[in-house]
């Protein structure tokens, strides 16, 4: 028994001296410890690599009108009739250039396109950062078939913590009560383990990085 005692007395010593030791970093601060190496690339090079790498469609826009160059070419080859925007600073766009779209969710049901923005691209994963609190709402990002997205040059960021940075500068204190990301289109492999793409949403996304709205 006193074996036992002076066993038990000798551990606690070793554990108060260890305490009592002083230490230069005895909690390091991961907030400045970077988790991913440096990289070498472009944001907007890695962003659209890591894209395609999830089956997700990258287009660079130097101005507005690039942009409906682009959005007409693709309207031409998708056969698109129903095409939804419900953004009001993409809807001024779509109307300057007379783009034809839905403002309304009348005959959404057979919504074949959704136009939204985003909060942020994300490169390192080719993520796109949204929440509810854009005029888009949820339903135009998980229902029409074919999601276009649409991003500013500042909204291209390196991971997931620059991300949340633009998120809190931009709400403050008053953060959206939903707030998810988007990696490429929707997919499962539930049914004999096989890839399908649009399961459970769009089969197709498009992501639109412009340069300069005007």
């Amino acid at each position: 028994m006193q074996e036992n005692i002076s066993s038990k007395e000798l551990m606690l010593k070793k554990i108060r001296k260890a305490l009592l030791e002083k230490r230069d970093h005895p909690h390091p601060n991961l907030e400045e410890t970077p988790l991913y190496k440096k990289e070498e690339e472009l944001l907007e090079i890695q962003f659209a690599e890591q894209l395609s790498a999830v089956s997700g469609n990258f287009i660079f826009c130097e101005s507005g009108m690039d942009f409906i160059e682009n959005m007409l070419e693709l309207a031409d080859r998708f056969k698109w009739r129903k095409i939804y925007c419900w953004e009001p600073e993409l809807q001024g766009l779509l109307e300057q250039y007379e783009f034809p779209f839905y403002k309304t969710d009348k005959d959404f049901e057979m919504a074949e396109a959704g136009i939204t923005l985003c909060e942020a691209l994300i490169a390192r994963n080719g993520s796109v950062m949204v929440s509810n609190e854009t005029g888009a709402g949820r339903r135009l990002s998980i229902y029409p078939h074919h999601h276009i997205v649409i991003a500013k040059t500042g909204q291209l960021v390196s991971d997931l913590k620059d991300a949340f940075a633009l998120i809190k500068n931009k709400y403050g204190s008053q953060l959206p009560s939903m707030i998810t990301t988007i990696t490429g289109p929707s997919r499962t492999a539930d049914i004999e383990k096989t890839l399908v793409l649009g399961a459970h949403g769009p089969k197709e996304l498009f992501v639109f990085l412009v340069d300069d709205f005007s």
